[in-house]
């Protein structure tokens, strides 16, 4: 099975290896925990599961779902999309102004997602996100190789 081999590679570089969307898969694969959408299984029911592994939840750009996260005991919000991005189609557009309300009412860490590149990045840092998710940046960057790309993120 493929999360074998990607949690394999995640234990060999220390790096946690978190199942997007399905916490099922997160418990068979012994996987360091999973991050759930607002259309996946609930955080309550996912943490009886999965027990004291790490859980993410998506708030799009939703103070209330941010709070029922924060309630639910999540281990980091991840709120986006603050810029254009052909990764997903974008639905919700979340703004500094939230990402600096949230971090007044938890010490929940946050993560930034959406259309983050080597342009906007330090701004979402600066308004106090704890973690960027980037990935089309990386990964589909047709003038920089992946390594360079991220170089450009220091």
């Amino acid at each position: 099975m493929i999360g074998k081999k990607i949690m394999r590679i995640c234990k060999k570089f220390k790096v946690k290896f978190l199942v997007n969307d399905d916490a099922l898969i997160a418990k068979k694969l012994n996987a360091d925990g999973c991050h759930l959408g607002q259309k996946d299984m609930n955080i309550i029911k996912a943490r009886k599961l999965i027990g004291n592994k790490i859980i993410g939840v998506t708030c799009h750009n939703s103070i209330k779902l941010a709070k029922e996260a924060i309630k639910n005991k999540a281990d980091y919000i991840a709120l986006g999309a603050f810029n254009e991005s052909k990764t997903k189609k974008i639905k919700y557009i979340a703004s500094t102004k939230l990402l600096r309300k949230v971090k007044k009412i938890t010490k929940t860490p946050v993560v930034a997602i959406g259309g983050i590149n080597s342009n906007n990045y330090k701004k979402l840092l600066l308004n106090k996100a704890n973690f960027l998710a980037i990935s089309g940046y990386i990964w589909n960057n047709k003038k920089l190789k992946p390594t360079e790309a991220i170089k450009k993120l220091k």
